[in-house]
């Protein structure tokens, strides 16, 4: 098999992970909890989650001359992915998130970007080759904005599809979204961006009918375990989510998108992609981290022949 090729072009992080029993209020200490150190960051989660799923991956990104940019980096070539453009910063430090995660599978994070706030939009064109020779730009918000404006210049003017992930949320200008194949937000980045409230199909139809009138040609709605509606010009589906018991959510929505962009590129339609990416993001919350998380390509065509995520799978944690 021929692996399609993708561009993910995002930040890098390294979380340090507390597993606790519920995630501490404001002021509170919660002792006994365990500690896990994984690689992290959107962009790399995606990236590593692109390239176990199949998919030739190059990464664009920047990490510090530190130990955890050399950790990452190595981690990235052991996934098979191209790390020719991860520039070191000479100045800042690789980028951190705190992450507490509860014992129903919720998280909750604080991010130090470090290098990843210097992602310019003059790396991205000293990239500019790279674009030529994929099917599928992926894209996120934990770098610069103006940095993602220019990568999807690049990527229009070579006639690339462009997959926004909209993490974190944040408004965005209307001509970006003009510019965007296809926008993947959660319920919440769904209402900050249309002002809409996504409780329900009905209205995730609304905001994603509210996206479609700002140029953007498709529209995926992740709702956890409700599934993922889905949006285009003849397209309006509720695709159920796979039923799992979750240990650990971060990092699911990254999975989603890095095994999401590797379907689009071969050539699926979207609903199809949509099913082979919220298997791979059913298997990863059944397991802690995020890039450990993240399943191999043998492993999601297992979940979708059956429609089941194995118990088997339940058990991994982090290294």
């Amino acid at each position: 098999m021929i692996k399609p090729p993708v561009l993910v072009i995002g930040s890098s992080n390294t979380d340090l992970v507390i597993k606790a029993a519920r995630i501490p209020k404001p002021g509170e200490t919660i002792l006994g909890g365990e500690f896990a150190r994984a690689a992290g960051g959107k962009g790399a989660n995606q990236a590593v989650a692109a390239a176990r799923a199949g998919g030739a991956v190059t990464f664009i990104a920047r990490v510090g001359r530190d130990s955890n940019g050399e950790a990452a980096l190595t981690g990235f070539v052991a996934d098979g992915i191209n790390v020719k453009h991860v520039v070191h910063d000479p100045t800042r430090p690789s980028g951190v998130a705190l992450i507490f995660v509860g014992k129903n599978g919720e998280n909750s994070i604080a991010v130090a970007s470090g290098a990843n706030d210097k992602l310019s939009p003059a790396d991205v064109r000293q990239a500019k080759a790279a674009f030529r020779r994929v099917r599928v730009v992926l894209l996120q918000l934990e770098t610069p904005l103006k940095t993602v404006e220019a990568s999807i210049a690049l990527a229009a003017a070579v006639g690339v599809r462009v997959v926004l992930n909209p993490a974190p949320a944040r408004p965005l200008p209307a001509q970006l979204l003009k510019c965007i194949y296809l926008i993947t937000p959660n319920q919440s980045e769904a209402e900050l961006i249309t002002g809409v409230a996504v409780t329900s199909e009905t209205t995730a139809a609304q905001a994603a009918d509210k996206l479609l009138a700002r140029g953007v040609q498709n529209v995926i709605i992740t709702m956890g375990a409700r599934g993922a509606f889905m949006a285009g010009k003849n397209l309006r589906q509720l695709m159920p989510g796979f039923k799992v018991t979750a240990v650990d959510a971060t990092g699911a929505g990254d999975v989603f998108s890095g095994a999401l962009v590797v379907a689009l590129a071969e050539g699926r339609s979207l609903p199809e992609a949509a099913r082979f990416a919220s298997a791979a993001a059913a298997i990863s919350v059944t397991r802690f981290g995020a890039q450990p998380s993240a399943p191999t390509r043998q492993e999601i065509e297992a979940v979708l022949a059956t429609g089941k995520v194995p118990p088997a799978l339940k058990a991994r944690r982090p290294k």
